[in-house]
């Protein structure tokens, strides 16, 4: 097990390499103007400040050593400030957020960590659930009432399925609104009487012991996670029901059976830690979506973290925001793969075994 996580850990440098080398090739395609504001945040109209940004900042130089100062930074000669250097956390100036790059993720990043939060536990939990009840009862009431829901999940756009929502239960019964916190708790906020200490409202609310902040942040949550839900469950309802299937018609299920054990007792330590090894896979790939910010979702109930802001940097043309945040979900993404693979060896023993 041991010699199993290490090797995992010792590919994630690799592949974060590998990260930072697409990303700096998207860059290449811009301009050595456009890429100066990785380093700047005004770009002079003049065209012979221009040049001299350009050859300050090493813009007109080979290309590895372009990525050098990329991933460490460049000095600047004349006052020998470090600009730049994605090792350093400087991932460049956001046109749209009026700020460099990295503090508009640090500003969004909660907002979706909450959102991804309160969504990842009823998407599994539910979908698994789901699909593990249609598995047993094959064909029956319950199995065909999870196909339909399945179906129904499939053929609804997130898009669609958000406004829907958004209508009834914003627009008709008033009861959630969108965004995500209301005007007079961001009022509160501002004025300094709540203070925030993980900039996750529901948890600050509940050390702040401020039951009515923490009510208003879960009435702006239930919209999105119900739209956020409802379209993957329909995903983990039929990976679980298929794997699940396919696992309670392997010989070792007959043999548990034919031994005097229950199928309760079956299922529970034979059938479900094997059929749970697709599900692992696709827990990981909807973990990384919901932290690399939902666009769709985001966008629809006016929610503002990363997906929003990544949205409103493309509309706008804001390459630099946009490959940054490319970076980012790039970083979660291995980061993700590498726990997926861990919770691989924990459900599977013979994955690890298979390995020493």
């Amino acid at each position: 097990m041991t010699t199993y996580i290490i090797r995992r850990i010792l590919l994630v440098p690799l592949l974060l390499l590998g990260v930072t080398i697409i990303i700096f090739g998207m860059l290449q395609f811009l301009q050595p103007a456009e890429r100066a504001a990785l380093y700047i945040r005004d770009i002079p109209k003049n065209p012979e400040a221009l040049e001299s940004v350009i050859r300050t900042y090493g813009l007109d130089k080979p290309i590895y050593i372009q990525y050098w100062n990329w991933l460490v930074g460049q000095k600047n000669p004349n006052t020998g400030e470090i600009h730049g250097g994605i090792l350093r956390g400087d991932f460049g100036y956001s046109r749209v957020g009026a700020e460099p790059v990295i503090d508009m993720i640090k500003h969004r990043f909660p907002a979706t960590l909450e959102l991804a939060i309160w969504a990842i536990i009823p998407i599994i939990v539910v979908g698994v659930w789901l699909g593990i009840q249609a598995a047993i009862n094959h064909n029956k009431f319950i199995d065909q009432f999870a196909r339909v829901f399945s179906i129904i999940g499939y053929s609804f756009p997130a898009f669609v399925f958000g406004l829907l929502v958004l209508m009834i239960f914003y627009a008709n019964l008033k009861w959630f609104p969108p965004g995500r916190l209301s005007n007079w708790v961001i009022a509160e906020i501002n004025s300094g009487s709540f203070k925030t200490y993980t900039n996750l409202m529901t948890i600050d609310a509940l050390i702040n012991g401020r039951l009515d902040v923490l009510w208003d942040a879960l009435r702006h949550l239930i919209l999105p996670v119900i739209t956020l839900s409802y379209i993957s469950w329909a995903t983990f309802l039929r990976i679980t029901r298929s794997s699940m299937l396919e696992t309670l018609n392997q010989d070792y299920m007959t043999t548990a059976k034919a031994k005097g054990i229950s199928t309760k007792v079956a299922i529970k330590k034979h059938a479900l830690p094997n059929a749970l090894i697709p599900v692992v896979t696709i827990s990981g790939f909807t973990v990384v979506s919901l932290l690399g910010g939902v666009v769709i979702t985001e966008t629809i109930f006016n929610f503002p973290g990363i997906g929003s802001a990544a949205a409103n940097a493309a509309s706008q043309l804001d390459v630099v925001t946009v490959l940054g945040f490319a970076l980012f979900n790039g970083v979660i993404l291995i980061l993700a793969n590498l726990v997926a693979d861990i919770l691989y060896a924990l459900v599977d023993p013979r994955i690890r075994l298979s390995t020493n």
